[in-house]
C-alpha cells in the first residue's frame, strides 16, 4: 500500500511537471504569435525635410482587411499596418507625400500595387497611411501628391497602358526569336531578385478591354499570354 501511495504521489509530480512545460511552452508560442503579428512600421525619415515636387491632385482612399495578406502588383505581400499605397501608373517604390487638404495631416508612403480603379481616385492607401491622415471614417479626403524620391514620373500620371506579355526568357537571344515572330512586339529586360530576364511584349493599349482582345487573337494564333500594366 505503501509503494502504491508513493507511485501514485510520484505521477501526480510528473504529471504537474509536464502540464507546466506545457503551459511554459503554450505561453511563449502565444508570445512569438503576438510579436510577430505586430508588423514594425516602416517609416521614411530620411524625406521628412524633402518639399517634394507636385505632381497631382485629387481622392484618396483606403483599403486594408479584404486585401491584407494578398498579392500587390508588385510581387509583395500586402501589409495593411505598412505605409504603402497603389496608384495607377507610378512605378513600384516611388516615394510619396499625400497631405490632406481640409486637415493638412500628411504621410509619406511607398508605391507598391496599382489601382485605384473607381471614379475619379488618384491613390489608394493601406489602413495604417489612412489612419495617419485621419480618413478611415470619412473614406475618402481630397489629397495633393508630392513624389519625394528621384523616381521617374510617366508621361501622362492619370492614364496607364496595358500590353501582352507571351513569354519570359533567361537569354535575350530566344526572347528575340519569339519576337521576330509576332508584329509590333518588343523584348523587355527585367531584373527580379538580381536574376536577368527578357519578356517578350506584344502590343500597347490605352484600356485594358483592348488588350484583351488582342490576347485573344494571340490565343487564337497560338501564343498564350497574359496582359499586364506597362511599367514606367
Amino acid at each position: 500500500m505503501r509503494y502504491l501511495k508513493l507511485w501514485q504521489r510520484n505521477h501526480l509530480l510528473s504529471i504537474n511537471k509536464s502540464f507546466n512545460k506545457s503551459q511554459s511552452f503554450f505561453f511563449i508560442l502565444t508570445a512569438i504569435i503576438l510579436f510577430s503579428s505586430c508588423t514594425p512600421v516602416k517609416r521614411f525619415n530620411e524625406y521628412e525635410d524633402y518639399t517634394g515636387k507636385f505632381i497631382e491632385g485629387g481622392i484618396a482612399s483606403w483599403y486594408g482587411p479584404n486585401f491584407h495578406g494578398r498579392l500587390t502588383a508588385n510581387g509583395e505581400i500586402f501589409d495593411q499596418y505598412n505605409l504603402t499605397a497603389a496608384h495607377k501608373t507610378l512605378s513600384f517604390d516611388s516615394i510619396v507625400k499625400v497631405v490632406n487638404q481640409k486637415s493638412g495631416k500628411s504621410v509619406i508612403v511607398r508605391i507598391n500595387d496599382r489601382g485605384p480603379y473607381v471614379n475619379n481616385r488618384i491613390i489608394d492607401l493601406s489602413r495604417k497611411a489612412a489612419e495617419e491622415i485621419d480618413i478611415i471614417n470619412t473614406g475618402t479626403a481630397d489629397v495633393k501628391l508630392y513624389l519625394l524620391s528621384d523616381s521617374k514620373l510617366p508621361k501622362n500620371i492619370k492614364s496607364e497602358s496595358f500590353t501582352v506579355q507571351v513569354g519570359s526568357f533567361n537569354n535575350f537571344r530566344d526572347a528575340e526569336n519569339l519576337s521576330r515572330k509576332l508584329r509590333k512586339s518588343s523584348v523587355v529586360e527585367a531584373v527580379i531578385n538580381n536574376y536577368k530576364y527578357f519578356r517578350v511584349y506584344s502590343g500597347i493599349f490605352s484600356n485594358i478591354a483592348e488588350a484583351r482582345k488582342h490576347k485573344q487573337k494571340l490565343k487564337e494564333l497560338g501564343y498564350e499570354g497574359f496582359v499586364k500594366q506597362i511599367e514606367n
